[in-house]
Order: C-alpha cells, then structure tokens, then sequence
C-alpha cells in the first residue's frame, strides 16, 4: 500500500466518532445514576424509570446508586469526583443545584463549576401531609390551628424543598414551628404515619401511594393548580396563602470537562426516554412532568432558580447554616 494511502487511512481514523470522544460507541461500558436521595423517593422513582429505558436502548447495564444525606451532599461529592467519561450521572433536584447556595455559607461542591449540564427530567408539586388519625381534615382546620398559636408543631424536612415550604408556611401563618431533619423523605414518612412528626411537606411521588390506600392525609398542594392525580385536594394559594407557590425538579447532571460529544449523546438518549410514552405516562402516574431540554437551556434555567430559590430562603427568614 502507497505511504499517501496509508496516511489518508490513519487520517480518517482519527477523525472518525469513536476517536473524537468516542461518542458513537457510547455507552460502552455499565453506567451509573447517583441520586442524593434514598430508594423509594421520588427522584428514586424516575431514576430507575430512565434506567430502566435506557438498558434496553443501549444494551449497557444502567444502575441507580443512592446515596442520601447531608442535604445532598455526599452526593453531590461523590458526582463531582467520578471520571468525566459520561459513565457517572447525577440526576439531582433543585435541593443540590438550587436551594443549598442559600441554605448554606458554604458547600463541599460547587454546583456550577464542577457540573455540566446534560438536561432536564422532570417537575413536580408538593403536598402538604398529615397523619390519618390526624384531627384536621381540612386545610382549612390546619391554617386555623397554626394562626391560633399555642403548641408548637414540629414538621419534617427530607431535603431542602420540604424544609423551605415548611419555612414559608411559618412565615405565611405566623405559626411556632419547628423543621425536623431526616437523611431523605421515606424515613420523614414513616416518623409522620408513627406521630412522630405533626406534618410534612413531601414530593407527590413519594407521597402519592401512602395518601390513595389511606394512610396519609393530603391536606394542601404547593403548586399554583390542583394535582392532576389529586383534583379533591385544593391548593395553599386557594386556602388563602396567595402567594404560595413551589415546585421542584429534577435534572441530569455530569462532571466538569466531560467530552461535549458523550454530553451530546446522553442527552440525545435522555430526552428519546423522556418524550416515549411509555416513560412519559410512567412520570405521570406518581404525579410528575417528564421534561427534557438541551443543556443550555438547562444550565440557563439552573441559573434562574439559584436566584429564585435564594428569594424563597430569605422570605422564610431561614438562616443560612
């Protein structure tokens, strides 16, 4: 073979997809979805929803790897740290890449700088909860007790969301309350079923199953509009809190300086899953919004919400810890 035929060979070599990045032959290999909440949560619930579609796309082994606690951020640590190969997702909520820069002076992770975004997963409301045997039935009942004063009440916090709702609704009533803190939402909802806690703020995911077979209570909804799977239980802003709104979300999240073509790829196959039926009516039957985008229009909205979350922490008069 000529030595000018020889060089056009290795020349397209190197150009060809699996040498830039190798994001054609991604993935590869088995690839991990570290989520910063423990099983039976709701972001729990979409990440093995997404594994579960994306094994039999790729035909790679994708594990869901939950690792609660510390307000996400062990996590978030251990998302940061992993080879930037696209092998390691973090799909998190507004806890880590929204709420904690106001929440804390300082994290052990930069939620900006050591993550590229890939794309949005999902949004979703929250419920106000409280224990069946709990004698308030009603939303109504409940603010009527917290504007009246008298005992404190105290109210589990499974992240950050939960405990900047539980905040507002102390600023918005005036109420004695007190945020428990628990390493994720399942163990806040067996304290609240054993009255161990008085209440909740928790994602409809979670929540959902304990409320239809009955033994839970969903006296409110933080969102603006009712849930599409709860129509019966009114909202906080048509119980007379007029400006409470709150919803959270869930994206997929990379460590800095992964290749832009594996980032290209996985969001080609995330948004695939998020726009199928199959997953879209999966997200809906625990109350969520599947919800793709590019990563631009990712790290934008991540933007957005830092300042907006950073509002909510300081209208609840939280504290920075």
């Amino acid at each position: 073979m000529h030595l000018r035929s020889l060089l056009l060979l290795l020349v397209a070599a190197l150009l060809s997809p699996q040498a830039i990045g190798g994001s054609a032959a991604y993935p590869s290999k088995p690839v991990k979805i570290i989520v910063p909440f423990p099983a039976g949560s709701g972001t729990d619930a979409g990440a093995r929803v997404l594994a579960q579609w994306l094994t039999a796309k790729t035909g790679q082994p994708v594990v869901v790897d939950n690792r609660p606690g510390a307000s996400g951020f062990i996590a978030a640590q251990a998302a940061a740290a992993a080879p930037a190969d696209g092998y390691t997702v973090f799909l998190t909520t507004n806890t880590t890449h929204a709420a904690n820069p106001a929440m804390f002076r300082k994290l052990p992770y930069d939620p900006v700088k050591d993550f590229e975004p890939v794309s949005m997963v999902g949004s979703a409301g929250l419920l106000l909860l409280v224990a069946a045997d709990s004698p308030h039935k009603d939303i109504g009942s409940f603010l009527g007790q917290l504007r009246a004063g008298g005992k404190r009440l105290n109210f589990g916090a499974g992240n950050s969301s939960s405990r900047i709702a539980g905040e507002l609704l102390k600023a918005g009533t005036g109420a004695d309350l007190l945020a428990v803190p628990y390493k994720g939402t399942p163990p806040a909802l067996i304290d609240l079923m054993g009255g161990r806690i008085d209440f909740m703020f928790c994602d409809i995911g979670a929540a959902l199953p304990l409320v239809t077979s009955g033994k839970l209570r969903a006296l409110a909804a933080s969102s603006a509009d009712r849930e599409l799977l709860l129509r019966d239980v009114p909202t906080l802003q048509e119980a007379g809190l007029k400006d409470f709104e709150m919803t959270v979300w869930s994206a997929a999240f990379v460590p800095a300086k992964t290749p832009k073509e594996i980032i290209a790829k996985l969001n080609e196959l995330l948004r695939a899953a998020l726009a199928d039926p199959v997953v879209r009516q999966e997200f809906a039957n625990t109350g969520g919004r599947s919800r793709g985008s590019t990563p631009d229009e990712l790290r934008a909205f991540v933007n957005s919400e830092m300042a907006k979350w950073a509002a909510a922490v300081k209208a609840a008069g939280i504290q920075p810890e």
